[in-house]
């Protein structure tokens, strides 16, 4: 049975498109109070909106960039009142560049990548943990990637960070063990979202190609997992999840309609 979410505070980073935003609607739903961090104000102000209008949703944004620690650090530690007690953080800021092999591979690209999807996570985590262990509970949440238990051709250094993330949340559940919180892992397949198109580097064609004879996860189908995740009773955790859509089998193998 899951538990109630009434009032819990949740942390979202890369909340203004994809699965970030997803997840901020699944949670809002639920009643939770929520934190919405992203680079895009415009977006991020139409959300919360949203959200408030819908729901009666309590929000509070930052325009924040994971890959600034400063910038995380004064912000987590700037929280005040109820919002100090962050009850769950979802880690969804990520992003992929490129698709060529190592030895061409655009050094801006990977540093990107390295800079998001690791050290932006580690950022925030390093922000947000210590009050989770200090009050004895909280739930971490990483969104990962079928690329962190995968390799595929032309993916190198994306699965390299992706790999990292299954690293960390592995490491990090056994360092917070018997302190209460819990850590967990959604690692999705072929989702159609922006993913894509910044992959590519805006070319909307090769982007559509990803998904084309294929019905894709939606990010609303990783949002379910995630509150799924989040709703376990206390004696119970789902420390990584795999979800693909019907029709992929691995990272590379799926079946396209003709």
């Amino acid at each position: 049975m899951s538990v109630d979410m009434t009032n819990r505070c949740v942390l979202v980073t890369g909340a203004s498109s994809g699965i970030g935003r997803a997840c901020a609607e699944v949670f809002a739903a639920r009643g939770c109070r929520l934190l919405l961090a992203a680079r895009r104000k415009d977006r991020l102000d139409e959300l919360a909106s949203s959200l408030q209008e819908r729901h009666g949703t309590e929000v509070l944004t930052a325009t924040i960039d994971v890959r600034d620690r400063s910038a995380v650090e004064d912000w987590v530690g700037g929280l005040s009142g109820d919002w100090r007690g962050i009850d769950i953080l979802v880690n969804n800021a990520g992003l992929s560049r490129g698709m060529e092999p190592l030895h061409e591979g655009d050094i801006s690209d990977w540093e990107e990548m390295i800079d998001t999807n690791v050290k932006g996570l580690l950022y925030v985590t390093r922000a947000v943990l210590p009050g989770m262990v200090d009050r004895g509970q909280g739930h971490v949440i990483n969104i990962g990637s079928i690329a962190g238990h995968e390799v595929y051709p032309g993916g190198n250094v994306y699965c390299a960070t992706k790999h990292a993330v299954t690293a960390l949340n592995r490491g990090l559940a056994i360092d917070v063990l018997g302190t209460g919180v819990r850590v967990s892992s959604v690692d999705p397949g072929m989702v159609e979202t922006e993913f894509s198109l910044v992959r590519f580097h805006g070319d909307a064609e090769r982007a559509d190609g990803v998904y084309h004879g294929i019905d894709p996860l939606t990010p609303a189908d990783v949002a379910e997992a995630v509150l799924f995740c989040a709703t376990r009773p206390a004696n119970a955790n789902v420390r990584e999840m795999i979800l693909t859509a019907g029709a992929q089998a691995s990272a590379v193998h799926a079946h396209r309609r003709s």
